[in-house]
């Protein structure tokens, strides 16, 4: 399939949410895109991604205001707010942005939630092509619950796709590259929204320009992957990640759910990395303004699971403040490699708060992760025959650059509590 082309590899980048939820501003789009082009370029990291509301003038943090007045065109689609975003003024919307953002390297992405503005069905304003009006379309008992901008698209109406091609058509003037779709993958009041998922796909087809398509929130269910992987790039395996350990803890469930489905253009999406500074004005998540709550040995533990599993990475903090630490996470090339590069991936065991999965990498490499979700030390035993590695191999543990040296039986090592450990096997 032609999208899956558009993102062979698990899509990198950074997203505005855990920062500056609803609220932030063009000059902090353009500031994060300049550290990263300046710091990550070099290690993959490609995708500013700018969050939700980008079109509410009002918004001041993650507390979205109930029905509030919104940047719109004349064709029912939502521009950027120019007091936020100055460079939009003159009808100019996210192009002057995206201009800035493609001269660093990078590529520009945004936020959209699912369906059409409320205030255009109310106002029955037009649609670009064709006649239908935004209240013909509109599906007045598809809301989200926690989110009043939105009505959904009914599909089975003239004028639907009509829309959806329109607002792809004005993405694709924009230089968009990667569209996050909200309210979409799975709903508190719905099953997911397939009908609109297809209408999205046939949209950004025939935009003419190459778009990465993010689907949130989740939990999507397992029985829809043939749908999800038909039709989106990435979708969400759960709801808004945060730095805590019960949420980091429950990752496993959902990767062990998920695994032998990634890959091929296709990437389960484990969500944001809630890492570096955080919460600036986003006080979703229990928390406000802050470091990441995880402990160093979580971060690693995050790290680890995103990268064997072969997540999408979106770092969530505020870049421009990252310490040497944070970097060393982000920048680890032996890790990246395994990440851009493995296949495969599976869960080995998981026996009480001893847990390892592994994969394959290039030329005969064998990638094995050890992690440790107790409360105590715990020392883990990886046989390589469990492997079927039956050779002696060189290990080399990734995070720290340590060379093991020969194993020719088993991999023992000790890990502290909630803490993992990432080896590279060659033969």
């Amino acid at each position: 399939m032609i999208h899956r082309k558009h993102a062979p590899t698990p899509p990198m980048g950074w997203n505005s949410w855990d920062c500056y939820g609803a609220a932030v501003t063009e000059a902090e789009i353009r500031g994060n895109a300049e550290y990263m082009a300046e710091h990550l370029k070099a290690y993959g990291w490609e995708y500013v991604v700018v969050d939700i509301q980008w079109y509410e003038p009002g918004a001041t943090s993650s507390i979205y205001r109930k029905f509030a007045p919104l940047e719109m065109d004349e064709y029912s689609r939502l521009v950027p707010a120019v007091n936020r975003f100055p460079s939009a003024a003159g009808g100019k919307g996210f192009r002057p942005l995206s201009d800035y953002v493609h001269s660093l390297g990078l590529k520009f992405g945004i936020h959209i939630m699912r369906g059409i503005p409320r205030q255009a069905a109310h106002a029955n304003t037009p649609i670009k092509h064709g006649t239908a009006t935004a209240r013909d379309i509109a599906h007045a008992n598809s809301i989200c619950p926690w989110n009043t901008d939105m009505y959904g698209v009914d599909a089975s109406q003239d004028g639907a796709q009509a829309y959806y091609d329109s607002l792809f058509e004005l993405y694709a003037e924009w230089g968009v590259d990667f569209v996050k779709v909200d309210d979409i993958a799975a709903s508190r009041l719905y099953d997911s929204h397939l009908p609109e998922i297809e209408m999205i796909r046939k949209a950004i087809d025939r935009c003419g320009r190459p778009m990465v398509l993010s689907l949130s929130p989740g939990p999507a269910p397992v029985r829809y992957n043939d749908e999800l992987a038909s039709n989106a790039n990435m979708w969400r395996m759960t709801d808004d990640f945060w730095d805590l350990w019960d949420l980091l803890l429950d990752m496993f469930d959902r990767c062990e759910q998920w695994q032998g489905k990634t890959g091929d253009g296709v990437w389960p999406d484990c969500d944001m990395l809630p890492l570096g500074h955080i919460g600036i004005r986003s006080v979703d998540g229990g928390g406000a303004d802050r470091w990441t709550r995880f402990t160093r040995h979580e971060q690693v533990t995050m790290m680890t699971l995103w990268t064997i599993f072969r997540s999408p990475l979106f770092f969530g903090g505020e870049l421009r403040d990252n310490d040497d630490w944070t970097n060393r996470l982000l920048t680890n090339s032996d890790v990246l490699e395994m990440h851009q590069r493995s296949s495969g991936a599976k869960l080995v065991y998981r026996e009480d708060d001893r847990v390892a999965w592994t994969a394959d990498g290039p030329n005969e490499v064998r990638y094995v992760a050890l992690f440790n979700t107790g409360d105590k030390d715990l020392e883990l035993t990886l046989n390589l025959a469990d492997l079927e590695l039956a050779e002696p191999v060189t290990a080399k543990e990734l995070w720290t650059g340590t060379e093991i040296g020969t194993l020719t039986d088993r991999l023992v090592v000790s890990i502290p509590p909630h803490g993992a450990a990432l080896y590279r096997l060659s033969r």
